[in-house]
């Protein structure tokens, strides 16, 4: 979906744009495709990490670009977590998965451009509250001018997806029907939980779509909604009482996928925005 010329391909630039004009220290970022088992999370410490394919895609946006892990926040980011009773330790092997280098490569397609960036993973278990507690615990860093991210989908359901324009034609993007109700509802319930609330009252709405009743219609499995909770635990303090939170735009894919870019927060707030996939 952000590989071709889409309009979330476009938002994630102009995002990228906006970071680097206001001297964006480096990036934070949860995606949906590396947890770890058990009570524990990792982060990433690999100083030179592979990039994982991207499934059904050009590889000439992508192929060339070169990550830029921040080795030092990492260590940082551990001591913080650790002090707050996490399980936590690096991972000096682990490859960047596409959910991760994409959307930085649309932000910063000129690598040598691309802030210094931590990779966390999240935890199998998938307990809303111990995700948002991470964000809350790394929140320090929107502070410093870090941006914090977390990649997954507000619909996301492989199982029910329609399959067959991407596996005859390799495109995701066509339509021939709309989309199930059930997508269309619960996509509407994220909308209406983060556009419409702030501070704590967010953390605790983002937290409650895991218990919606059209939620496991429209994630069969929790992977690619919780890096919502943890971009919701760290733009969801107090101090985050009337920020606004908007949608910059949406792809529907796969008839029933439904990638919503939103932004909590902005440049000009304090502290610094946190953008959630």
């Amino acid at each position: 979906m952000m590989v071709p010329e889409t309009t979330s391909a476009t938002y994630w630039a102009t995002c990228g744009k906006e970071a680097l004009a206001n001297n964006v220290k480096g990036v934070i970022i949860m995606g949906a495709h590396w947890d770890f088992k058990g009570d524990k999370l990792e982060v990433a410490t690999n100083p030179a990490p592979s990039k994982t394919p991207c499934p059904f895609t050009n590889p000439d946006l992508w192929v060339d670009w070169k990550p830029n892990p921040d080795i030092p926040t990492a260590e940082r980011c551990i001591k913080a977590l650790a002090a707050e009773g996490f399980s936590v330790s690096g991972n000096s092997t682990t490859p960047w998965h596409h959910d991760v280098f994409i959307p930085l490569v649309r932000m910063f397609p000129d690598s040598s451009k691309c802030p210094p960036t931590v990779v966390l993973s999240s935890n199998s278990r998938y307990d809303p509250h111990y995700h948002i507690k991470i964000g809350a615990t790394l929140r320090f860093l929107r502070k410093e001018g870090f941006m914090l991210v977390g990649t997954g989908g507000a619909v996301h359901n492989l199982y029910r997806n329609t399959w067959s324009d991407v596996v005859q034609n390799r495109d995701t993007l066509g339509q021939e029907s709309p989309p199930a109700a059930w997508a269309l509802d619960f996509r509407q319930a994220v909308e209406d939980v983060i556009t419409q609330t702030s501070g704590p009252r967010l953390r605790a709405g983002v937290a409650r779509l895991m218990k919606h009743p059209l939620y496991r219609e429209a994630h069969a499995s929790d992977d690619h909604f919780i890096p919502t909770l943890f971009a919701a635990g760290a733009a969801g303090d107090w101090e985050d009482i009337g920020t606004t939170n908007i949608l910059g735009a949406e792809t529907w894919e796969l008839t029933h996928m439904c990638n919503s870019q939103y932004t909590f927060g902005a440049w000009g707030d304090t502290p610094q925005a946190v953008a959630a996939h």
